[in-house]
């Protein structure tokens, strides 16, 4: 079980902004502000005895109950982050076989079916299935995972595979079916939810038949874990990127007056402290990952 706590939550924001400004990022009245802040945090009653347990589950049974609001709420922000880098790696690409790992609902087996390629996608939740048959009737979609693809070798010239890898705990097995199923001279084009984003909250979340409070497994991949499972497979690293938001001048909003219930959390807890927040979300987002299968 996971113990989630809104006060252990902030003031992880707040020690998180305050190591910024330790190296320099901002000024004194910037610590000041903050350190004030933690002081009415631990004096607020919103805030005491609020923590919760939550049950990692697997991320396919987080994604049953996801899956038609996915687009527009889970993943919705990130979407356009990677879609514009990837989009300009697979433009470089001869028209082929894709397969979309993971696919979910179906965003880059549409991309890929628009660019022209022949498209399979592979995912574990049949509810995602549905969708991504719906959006690219032409593709063919098949249950599978990404550590057991249910593909014969060297049968596909791009693979995609977006914001899933976070669910993995080993990577090693899944790259080695990525190099498995790429035909000499294959992409694979990797977007996945980036290890800061992860520490300050990012997942996916479900309630139980009972209300019980569920989570999909996210772990913190360095991108050491991505080179050393890619290398290992054999593929060339060929482009990488980091992508983070980049916040305008805009004066900082309110703060909220309320915390939200768990499934509002992160989102609501970084309403409440909003210059913390906007201080720490200026890390990455994602990370994108460019290989190539040797071409002999």
């Amino acid at each position: 079980m996971i113990y989630q706590d809104p006060l252990a939550y902030l003031l992880g924001i707040e020690g998180s902004a305050l190591l910024d400004a330790w190296a320099g990022d901002h000024d004194q009245a910037f610590v000041e502000d903050r350190v004030a802040e933690i002081r009415r945090l631990l004096a607020d009653g919103k805030l005491q005895n609020r923590g919760v347990l939550a049950e990692r589950v697997a991320a396919d049974v987080t994604y049953q109950q996801q899956a038609p609001d996915y687009d527009a709420n889970a993943g919705g922000g990130l979407f356009a982050i990677d879609e514009p880098v990837i989009t300009e790696w697979l433009a470089r690409r001869e028209v082929g076989v894709a397969l979309d790992a993971a696919c979910g609902t179906g965003r880059f087996a549409r991309i890929l079916a628009d660019l022209g390629h022949t498209v399979i996608g592979v995912d574990g939740s049949p509810d995602m299935l549905e969708l991504a048959r719906e959006r690219v009737p032409e593709g063919d979609f098949q249950l599978g995972s990404v550590d057991r693809l249910p593909l014969a070798d060297r049968s596909v010239d791009v693979v995609v595979c977006a914001l899933a890898l976070v669910h993995v705990s080993d990577l090693g097995p899944v790259f080695a079916e990525f190099a498995r199923v790429l035909r000499p001279g294959g992409a694979l084009l990797i977007s996945d939810v980036h290890r800061e984003l992860t520490t300050i909250g990012s997942g996916i979340k479900g309630l139980g038949p009972d209300g019980e409070r569920r989570l999909a497994p996210a772990f913190r991949h360095p991108l050491g874990d991505y080179l050393r499972a890619a290398l290992a497979a054999r593929l060339e690293l060929r482009g990488c990127e980091e992508p983070a938001l980049h916040w305008d001048d805009s004066p900082l909003p309110r703060p909220s007056t309320e915390i939200g219930d768990w499934p509002a959390w992160p989102w609501s807890l970084m309403a409440y402290v909003p210059e913390a927040t906007r201080a720490v979300s200026g890390r990455p987002q994602l990370l994108l990952l460019h290989f190539a299968q040797p071409a002999s």
